[in-house]
């Protein structure tokens, strides 16, 4: 589904993905031949008629030879306002709801008996009247029954050859080949391989816990995340000013992000991540550019707040 004016939200990645288009020289004939999405696509995912998949915005990213965090922050913010605004059922669902609420009242108004079986009737000579509508009623409900018999006989034939192929795999082979799938679509890196990488570009943002959220003085908002999978901790900030910056540590080992341009300004921004486990106390710490308005749990060091790994 396609909207004829795009948010600011989309209009932002939109403009952002221009941009990455623009730097790698290639027309929209040349972004669908060297990615899986076709020309027509591009041209709505580039005019923010439309939120482009993931992957169409970590091919662009890699075709322009450009860091996938910031492209894939401004995806998520568009993402989330497209997908909200998406949950209204959608208009024509009366009428569907019509249509079944009239085939139930049809069902209901059928007699709620079944019809005592009308034995054969004896063959007719040659010559003799044509058969009576009673005749036809009843040639037509054991033709409809008969038919109903075959539907059913094809149906659980199919689902007897389903249950003999699908039981029929052996273990190893089955857990051999789910493997690939698993590891195509996990985290990139677990533990200290983590340690002050970015969550967006190990995948170890995709469905994480929030420890603890956080508004400052200044309107910014501020959230701890976390990621079992991994066995990382990371903060993320937006709502925010150019100079603005955020600081997360865990056991000692300070991760800091600041805000750079009006793109960062106007999408998330995450620290990198730091090695947890269950137990640990995540701190972070927001500074504000300079200039900027600090108060609460400050201690000299901004305004802080904690969150526990679970």
């Amino acid at each position: 589904m396609t909207r004829t004016t795009p948010s600011p939200e989309r209009a932002r990645l939109a403009a952002s993905l221009r941009d990455l288009r623009a730097r790698t020289g290639l027309s929209m004939v040349g972004l669908a031949e060297r990615t899986a999405f076709s020309k027509s696509s591009w041209e709505r995912y580039l005019n923010g008629k439309s939120v482009p998949p993931r992957d169409a915005v970590r091919e662009l990213c890699r075709l322009a030879s450009e860091p996938e965090g910031r492209c894939l922050a401004l995806w998520e913010i568009a993402e989330s306002e497209w997908s909200g605004r998406a949950a209204p059922a959608p208009a024509p669902a009366p009428a569907r709801r019509t249509e079944t609420a009239q085939r139930t009242d049809a069902a209901a108004e059928a007699p709620s008996t079944v019809p005592e079986p009308v034995p054969p009737e004896p063959v007719p000579p040659e010559g003799s009247a044509p058969a009576s509508r009673d005749d036809t009623r009843a040639g037509n409900r054991g033709a409809a029954v008969a038919v109903l018999a075959s539907v059913c006989a094809v149906v659980v034939g199919g689902v007897a050859i389903t249950l003999f192929l699908v039981l029929g795999q052996d273990a190893p082979r089955s857990s051999s080949s789910a493997s690939p799938s698993a590891s195509a679509t996990g985290p990139r890196c677990r533990g200290a391989a983590c340690e002050g990488r970015n969550p967006m570009d190990m995948k170890c943002g995709v469905g994480p816990q929030t420890l603890a959220s956080y508004r400052t003085a200044s309107g910014a908002m501020l959230e701890l995340r976390d990621s079992r999978t991994c066995g990382t901790s990371w903060a993320r900030m937006w709502g925010t000013r150019i100079g603005d910056r955020l600081e997360v540590t865990a056991d000692g080992r300070p991760r800091s992000a600041e805000v750079k341009d009006e793109a960062d300004a106007a999408a998330y921004v995450y620290t990198p991540m730091t090695t947890t486990r269950s137990g640990t106390v995540v701190r972070a710490c927001f500074r504000p550019a300079p200039g900027g308005q600090s108060h609460g749990q400050s201690d000299g060091k901004g305004e802080c707040f904690e969150g526990r790994v679970r």
